[in-house]
Formats: C-alpha cells, structure tokens, sequence
C-alpha cells in the first residue's frame, strides 16, 4: 500500500554531516506521523526522530541540537538532516510512516528497507 525508499547513508568521519531523504508511494489518503529510527550494531532498534504531520517534532535525546527532522507533505518525503555526527551514531536508519488507506480507516505502518550511516573516528 505505501512503499518507503530511504537515500543519503553512507561513510563520514566524526564531525561530518549527512541527510537522510525517505520519500513515501502508494495508495493512501494521508500520512500521520515519519519517524527515523536507528539500529546499532548489536543494539535494539530505537526511535531517532518523529514529526506528525502538523509538524510537532519528539527527538531521542542523543539527537536533539545535533539532528533536525523535516518535512515536505507535498512531496510525501521526510528528511533528516544530521550534524556533528559520531562514531555512536554508526546504525542502519530506517523510516516509518503511518498512514491511512481511507479517512475512516486504521492507521497503518510503513517501512523502509533502511539506509547505513557509517561514521569513522
């Protein structure tokens, strides 16, 4: 029903930046919240960044000053745009989107395929 396609990961030294780029297709009515979450190696997945769809934003704390999430509803992507990175924040970053087929029905979960982030110190 809604297919996510993430781009942007790849290899940064420590200190570097890069942005994440999920852009959602299919058949849906609307998309609520975009989230990115991480899993780390050996680590469980957690949630990085969300932001609904009237913009409200929630950030872990190892993510807030240093990442920033956004939104073009327009074009159904979400971004997420990361500075200062570190080693730590080595991960796959997937995105999820939660989206409803019709006005009155459930919400629904969407996954990406993922993208790795590689940050060498």
């Amino acid at each position: 029903q809604v297919q996510l396609v993430e781009s942007g990961g790849g290899l940064v030294q420590a200190g570097g930046s890069l942005r994440l780029s999920c852009a959602a297709s299919g058949i849906f009515v609307s998309i609520n919240a975009m989230t990115w979450y991480r899993q780390g190696p050996g680590k469980q997945r957690e949630l990085v960044a969300s932001m609904a769809s009237g913009g409200s934003t929630n950030y872990a704390d190892s993510a807030k000053g240093r990442f920033t999430i956004s939104r073009d509803n327009a074009k159904n992507m979400v971004f997420l745009q990361m500075n200062s990175l570190k080693p730590e924040d080595t991960a796959v970053y997937t995105c999820n989107a939660r989206f409803k087929t019709t006005p009155w029905s459930p919400l629904f979960d969407a996954w990406g395929q993922g993208t790795l982030v590689t940050v060498s110190s």
